[in-house]
């Protein structure tokens, strides 16, 4: 598959945000509140920490609603086809987070005690707590809100490209980022195709999450295929 990453980048930034929810609005504002509003790489390694842990939850969720529908076919493969998205997706979800650590690496920003060693696990615990008990809630309202969370990513990541031409002229040379899992398996010219990949990855994970509530007309098509 063919992708002009520059292209889907000015297609990202001309499309407007979702309409966030109320929760969603609260978890963008508390971690503009922790890291600050302009997007850093500690604030991204934060973000894709946070990133992984819906589609844990709902692995446990669907291995759950396996046991107890196992006799119904289609119910057991429906949940078989989410375990095996959500695993996919958290894959990929941490790729990204290797991502901001090769690049933090490589520009020698370091994360200070406070930030890296405090703050990602105590939100990391209770957001695990969260998504979990939000899944048995209502598994249908907790892939909205992954949705508003991707969507959330896709542009957040697409602007930071923008807000830092640099990145179009730093190669890179970490076989962590060319060999690692990213949605295409690709190699990267420049770190910005880097950035462009992992904001695509944020949208796919979005489509994913409007295909299960049934918002398929909501889904975001390539606009360079």
């Amino acid at each position: 598959m063919d992708i002009d990453l520059k292209k889907e980048q000015e297609a990202t930034l001309s499309r407007p945000r979702m309409k966030y929810g109320l929760m969603a609005s609260l978890m963008f504002r508390s971690m503009d509140f922790i890291y600050g509003k302009k997007t850093t790489y500690p604030k991204v390694k934060f973000l894709e920490i946070l990133a992984r842990i819906p589609y844990q939850a709902w692995e446990v969720k669907q291995y759950q609603h396996i046991i107890t529908c196992f006799g119904n076919e289609k119910k057991r493969h429906k949940a078989e086809e989410i375990i095996k998205w959500s695993r996919e997706s958290q894959d990929n979800e941490y790729w990204h987070l290797l991502v901001a650590s090769e690049k933090m690496k490589e520009d020698k920003v370091k994360d200070s005690w406070f930030w890296y060693h405090l703050i990602p696990p105590l939100v990391a615990f209770k957001y695990t707590i969260f998504s979990r008990f939000f899944a048995f809630l209502s598994i249908k309202s907790a892939w909205k809100l992954n949705a508003e969370f991707e969507d959330h990513a896709e542009h957040t990541f697409m602007q930071f490209v923008k807000d830092n031409p640099r990145l179009e002229d730093q190669k890179v040379e970490s076989s962590v980022v060319q060999d690692g899992r990213g949605s295409d398996n690709g190699k990267y010219a420049s770190w910005a195709d880097v950035f462009r990949r992992m904001g695509l990855d944020e949208r796919e994970h979005m489509n994913g999450s409007l295909r299960l509530i049934g918002k398929e007309n909501k889904v975001v098509k390539y606009s360079s295929i």
